[in-house]
């Protein structure tokens, strides 16, 4: 049986567990995990939250993404020598329910909440600021998320993600109807594209709002297909892709989350041989599970645009965080790894690991973890993302996202089913993002 043990006589029996072989193995049966220097670094709780079983968006592969981090670091010596405790919360995308997991994370310690999903940030950030907690790497669709200085974030977005997809289409797009949610955060959504597509295009998007909870679409797909002047018919015996292709002058972009997939099924409906018009949307929207479940290379998004963050999903550069998963995951399907939710969690927890790590430090406050990240070295991804740093240098020259570290878009496209790059590399979408003027 381990006893604990104080002054001299600790100090004597620690100094004899270092010299014999049986010593070192009753201090390992104590508790100390193997690869923890001493045991002597205090564990470091975090909390992931997000919403799940909701009638909006749901993100549960974000919290599960977080658990499966912690058995991998765990398993190897922790954090620097700290364990490292999760905590999970569903958010329930409600004001209430963003708050009390804010409040629970405060009231349980947690040094950092860390790669989580909430457009409620009028509702979460408040507590988070009063006890000094960094919210690192949230998913970007809270204006919040760009404007707290206990924010820390890891892509750019919404914002990042209108204006790229405005730049991407812009090109080829002569008129572009964008389906949003009709809420506030909807609201930034129609000058955001409007920054991208006035590089090339003669007209501001069409503005169609959709409740982000409804289960038909019908109307607001009609809507869309007028607003973007949906091109003339092409004979069927040339089959839909071709007709796609013959038919790039109207486009429409849709962004409503999960409920992408509801406004598809409603928009394959009312579209007709006379009405063809390109597809597109933003990650977090449509994703390879979508494309999968809607025919691959035979279903609607064959050809399609889409701006995302990050590389695309096949890249090898996601190939550490694929192992990661396959290992602690246990087989957990709430973990897609090509969804956004997913990488942008394993990002945000990479960035807790490197700045934990640089503070060397038997025990990790708030302070020290949110100095760090606002005065350290640039933290690296792997060429995830660039290299990210929040001191006051590297921030925008904007009012509505100043903390937009990270300007980096990537274009894909739908070729053969499969979600790849349209583009190598980051596309710089800031001087955009300046550019723009929201509600907020």
């Amino acid at each position: 049986m381990c006893m604990p043990m104080t002054g001299a006589r600790r100090s004597t029996s620690f100094l004899l567990a270092l010299t014999t072989a049986a010593g070192a193995s009753l201090l390992t049966g104590c508790g100390v995990l193997p690869g923890i220097t001493g045991g002597s670094r205090e564990p470091l709780t975090v909390m992931t939250w997000a919403p799940d079983g909701t009638q909006a968006t749901n993100m549960p592969g974000m919290p599960a993404t977080a658990v499966a981090f912690s058995r991998w670091v765990n398993d190897n010596g922790g954090i620097d020598g700290h364990r490292l405790k999760v905590l999970t919360c569903n958010e329930q995308n409600t004001n209430i329910g963003a708050g009390n997991c804010a409040r629970r994370a405060v009231k349980e310690g947690a040094v950092a909440v860390v790669g989580s999903y909430s457009q409620f940030g009028s509702a979460f950030m408040p507590p988070l600021e009063a006890a000094g907690i960094p919210f690192i790497g949230g998913y970007g669709i809270s204006g919040e998320e760009f404007t707290s200085t206990d924010s820390y974030p890891v892509n750019g977005g919404q914002a990042a993600l209108l204006a790229g997809n405005g730049r991407q289409l812009a090109r080829d797009c002569e008129r572009v109807a964008l389906v949003r949610p009709d809420t506030i955060d909807g609201d930034d959504l129609p000058p955001l594209i409007n920054s991208g597509l006035t590089e090339g295009s003669r007209h501001e998007v069409a503005d169609i709002r959709a409740a982000d909870d409804a289960g038909d679409y019908s109307s607001v797909a009609a809507q869309a297909l007028e607003r973007a002047g949906a091109g003339p018919g092409v004979p069927a015996r040339i089959g839909r892709s071709a007709a796609r292709q013959q038919a790039r002058k109207g486009c429409v972009t849709a962004v409503l989350g999960e409920r992408t997939e509801t406004f598809l099924d409603s928009f394959r409906r009312v579209e007709t041989a006379d009405q063809k018009v390109r597809i597109s949307s933003v990650v977090g929207s449509v994703g390879q599970a979508l494309i999968d479940s809607t025919g691959g290379k035979e279903g609607p998004f064959e050809g399609a645009y889409v701006t995302g963050w990050y590389p695309e999903s096949g890249d090898p550069r996601w190939d550490a965080m694929r192992r990661v998963v396959d290992k602690y995951a246990f087989g957990d399907n709430r973990i897609d790894t090509d969804d956004a939710g997913v990488q942008t969690t394993w990002i945000a927890y990479t960035v807790l690991k490197q700045a934990v790590e640089s503070l060397d430090k038997d025990s990790v406050s708030t302070r020290e973890l949110a100095g760090r990240l606002d005065h350290g070295q640039p933290v690296t991804t792997g060429g995830l993302t660039p290299a990210l740093r929040w001191d006051f240098a590297s921030m925008l020259a904007s009012a509505d996202f100043p903390r937009v570290v990270n300007r980096s878009v990537t274009y894909q496209v739908v070729r053969q089913g499969r979600l790849v790059a349209q583009r190598k590399g980051f596309v710089n979408v800031g001087p955009t993002l300046e550019n723009a003027r929201t509600s907020g």
